[in-house]
């Protein structure tokens, strides 16, 4: 019987401690998380431009890109919804302008060509956008040369350095023929120079000097 009861009184306090201690279980697992975070921001810092694609279902290519802008959101967003001008610094962009402005709701075109070994292509889109001021950008295809096509661009300010961390996701499947390791290889190459050329846009605009 006092067997019994030493059990009992020894399982009562393990449990007793374990949810005295859960909280900090939680928070250790929630700061491991963050740390792995932040590795990954730390190589954007430094210059690194992070780029992965993922097969979705029906042959979508899933896309993302993330790069670090030294300069606040306000500033990054500026470059982005500067749809008229898209064309003027984003490499393979040829043609880009607003069709239709409902306040946080707007209609974009853009035409853009894209060249890898023989093979050339030019494409026409139509997008719909909804603008979140400073946060987020959502697009989707409304009309064009994709059978899908929509993502988003992400602004997450950090205030230590107060720049902007960027992110662009979305996904994509061509409506005419074009294999998957070929719109693959395209997104791939082309992000980056996507990203680099609106973090020098952003960047550039730091150092102009109003006269």
């Amino acid at each position: 019987m006092r067997l019994i009861m030493n059990t009992n009184t020894l399982f009562i306090t393990i449990i007793t401690i374990y949810l005295l201690l859960y909280p900090v279980i939680v928070q250790s697992a929630t700061e491991t998380s963050s740390d792995t975070l932040s590795v990954e921001k730390e190589k954007q810092i430094k210059g690194e431009i992070i780029v992965t694609l993922s097969n979705l279902e029906n042959m979508v290519i899933g896309v993302t890109g993330e790069i670090y802008i030294g300069s606040q959101p306000e500033k990054v967003w500026t470059v982005l919804t500067d749809y008229d001008n898209l064309k003027n610094f984003i490499p393979n962009i040829i043609e880009s302008g607003l069709l239709k402005d409902k306040g946080d709701e707007k209609i974009i075109v853009q035409t853009g060509r894209t060249e890898i070994f023989l093979f050339k292509k030019t494409s026409h889109i139509k997008l719909k956008v909804k603008e979140e001021y400073s946060k987020h950008i959502y697009f989707e295809q409304v009309g064009g040369d994709f059978k899908v096509y929509k993502g988003e661009w992400i602004l997450e300010y950090y205030q230590e350095a107060q720049g902007t961390f960027l992110t662009f996701k979305s996904e994509v499947k061509p409506d005419f023929f074009a294999p998957l390791s070929i719109t693959r290889y395209v997104q791939k190459r082309d992000l980056p120079i996507i990203l680099e050329a609106i973090k020098g846009r952003v960047e550039s605009s730091n150092n102009r000097v109003v006269q």
